[in-house]
Order: structure tokens, then sequence, then C-alpha cells
């Protein structure tokens, strides 16, 4: 018998999905998205204790370690690493070390969320170093550049001030690019390509095991975009213009949602270590969480099957009877037999 046209469809829809990236769980979702977090703020925390370096009007610093976040997108899902990473700064540098900015670290979230997510993305084979270095440059690119269009479009509307170099107020513009050259080279390529190049395909295939997950296939890429380019284009647009107001609003309202006791200065660079510990403690939690809710589904899932395997079984077959069935006794032998019993008695008497 043909099969019908809607069972060949659910046959061809089912395959698709099988050929696709494999789905993660709403545990390993998770595990990647704390991870993301606790790392990126650990990496923030290390540059807080190295020195900038004031050359004229031009800051040589470390902005971030951009091959962490690189290379945790690169290795697990871009999205839970992107939304997890811009996270962890906020939460374990900026608000543990007192130096919250309020509503303009909004800016910065989405402008590393971009960053991050298009970056690992890029990263179709995590053992090429050509998209590894890509990949570690595309992040500084998309958020200096998204962080630098800010800056001159506050200074056009006349929130910020122009005059960076006095006497020279279109100084803002040589100056964004000097800072934008000096991030993409220290941050993107010392920091960033360089580094992932070197630890992604080491760490391919060996640390997602760990965590209870399969090793991205590079036979499967993740797209940009489930809906679609023209779709991610328009979201990163309102993303941006959604960072450029927060911006504004944070320069308006002046000190609007800030929180800046600065806790590095009253106690010295030892209070990094109370981010630190918090930063671990979260990583651990969130391990032990997860391979403990990973063991309880497999556990239940083999007891599952078990049970199925039981009920399902084949029963044991009767054994057959092989006797021969006694011949039936016709009306006559009956009686015979009868009187012959009778007889019987009544010699014993």
């Amino acid at each position: 018998m043909a099969d019908s046209p809607r069972s060949s469809e659910h046959l061809s829809s089912d395959v698709t999905r099988r050929s696709g990236p494999p789905e993660l769980t709403s545990a390993q979702k998770l595990m990647v998205f704390v991870l993301s977090m606790t790392l990126f703020g650990l990496a923030n925390i290390v540059t807080e204790v190295i020195p900038d370096l004031q050359v004229g009007p031009v800051t040589l610093k470390v902005s971030y370690l951009a091959f962490v976040p690189v290379v945790i997108a690169a290795l697990f899902h871009p999205l839970y690493a992107a939304l997890g990473a811009p996270l962890g700064e906020i939460v374990f540098v900026d608000l543990l070390m007192g130096d919250f900015s309020g509503i303009g670290e909004l800016e910065g979230y989405l402008q590393m969320f971009l960053g991050i997510y298009v970056a690992g993305c890029l990263v179709r084979n995590p053992r090429s170093r050509a998209q590894l270095f890509a990949a570690g440059l595309t992040v500084v690119v998309i958020d200096k550049m998204l962080s630098a269009i800010v800056d001159i479009a506050k200074v056009w509307v006349g929130v910020d001030d122009a005059e960076f170099v006095p006497g020279l107020p279109q100084s803002i513009l040589l100056l964004e690019g000097i800072g934008f050259a000096v991030a993409l080279l220290i941050s993107g390529l010392l920091f960033g390509a360089l580094p992932a190049m070197a630890l992604a395909p080491r760490l391919y295939g060996k640390i997602e095991p760990l965590l209870g997950m399969a090793p991205r296939d590079p036979r499967h890429p993740l797209p940009l975009a489930e809906r679609g380019t023209g779709a991610f284009i328009l979201l990163a647009l309102f993303l941006s213009f959604v960072a450029m107001i927060a911006a504004f609003t944070s320069d308006i309202f002046g000190n609007f949602g800030v929180w800046e006791p600065d806790f590095i200065e009253q106690y010295g660079a030892r209070f990094l270590w109370i981010g630190v510990s918090a930063a671990l403690i979260v990583l651990v939690a969130a391990v032990v969480t997860v391979r403990f809710v990973a063991a309880s589904r497999r556990g239940r899932a083999a007891q599952g099957r078990d049970t199925g395997t039981r009920s399902t079984a084949p029963e044991a077959p009767e054994t057959p009877d092989t006797r021969a069935p006694e011949p039936r006794k016709t009306g006559a032998q009956n009686a015979g037999t009868r009187n012959a019993g009778t007889r019987n008695t009544g010699e014993r008497e």
C-alpha cells in the first residue's frame, strides 16, 4: 500500500528536525547562561587590576577579555552565551564593586549581547581558527562601533559636550576613531581573537560532555536568525535604538538609578575577592544543580524503559495436557459398574 501524502510530509519534517542542530534542554540552557555569566564576570574582575596607560587624550586599557565569551559562544549555543556574559559584568563587577551606572548599563548590555551573538553564529566549526579569529574581532567591532555611534549622537543632539580637546569641537570624531582602533587592537586582537584561536579547538569535544551536552556539529551550524536575516537585522536595529535611548536617559536625568559607593576605593583591591567568591559560588551551585537534574531525569527515563519492557514482555505459554482423554462411559456401562459394586458389597457382608 502506498504511503499517504500526509504521512510522507510528517516523515520529511521529522528528518529535517533530526538533521538540524541538537535542541538543548532547559537545564542545559541555564548551564550555558550561568557559565557565560560567571566566567565573563571573573574575566572583568581580572581587568580591574590591569593598570591603564594614558597617552595624551587617549587611554590605553583592556576593556574586557573578549576571548572568554567568544569561546563559550563558539562551543555552546550563542544565544544563551550572549544573554549571560554582559549580565555577569553588571552583577559581579558593577553591582558588587559599587560602580553601577543605573539605566546606562542597559546600553552596554545590549551592545555586548549583539556582538557576542553575531560572533558565535559566525563560528560554524569550533576547530576553524579563521572563524574564531573573525569572531574575536567581531565582538569588539560591533560593541565599540555602536558605542561610538551613541557618543557621537549624544554630541550631535546636544546631550554631551563636543569639546574633548579644548578649541577643537570636531575632536570627538578623531578621538572616537582612535579609541575604536585601540580597543580593536588590545581587546579584539590581543585578548580576543588570538586566545580564542588557541583555546577553542583544544576545548572542543572535551568540555561539553562534562556538562552533559553534545559538541556542536559543524555539519549543522546554528543560523543567525530562525526567522530570517531580515528579521534579525530589524531586531538588531531596534535593540541598538533602545541602547541609544538608555544612554540619552542616563545623561539627561543624571543619577537615575546610579549606585556608586565604590567599594574598591574604600577597602582596596582585596574587595575584588568578594566578586570572585560570589561568581565561583554561583558557578558551582549551577553545575551541581544541573548535573543533579540531569541524573534524576536519566534515572526516571531508565525506570520508565524498564517498566515498559516488563509490561510489553510476552507471557509464557501454557503447557498443553498431553494425557490421553478418558473414554466416556455409556449408560449400560455405568449401570454394570453399579451392579458389580453392589455384589462386591454383599459378598463382604
